[in-house]
């Protein structure tokens, strides 16, 4: 993968593969590897429902953890 997908619901998908199949070790690594901020990635998936877990490394939907 050369870039990050522009497409939420893709990129969500794919941040969390290649945090999972271990490519990267965190979302740190993953955004500078593509040239991103992870405070970029964090506030436009949020804005479509996400947000990030460290705890499970892993962009999680909003409120999906909520007692």
């Amino acid at each position: 993968m050369e870039h990050l997908p522009k497409d939420p619901a893709i990129l969500v998908s794919s941040i969390n593969m290649l945090l999972r199949d271990d490519e990267f070790d965190t979302l740190e690594t993953l955004c500078y590897n593509f040239d991103e901020t992870p405070e970029h990635i964090k506030a436009v998936l949020h804005e479509e429902g996400y947000v990030y877990s460290e705890e499970q490394r892993q962009f999680r939907p909003i409120g999906y953890d909520a007692v």
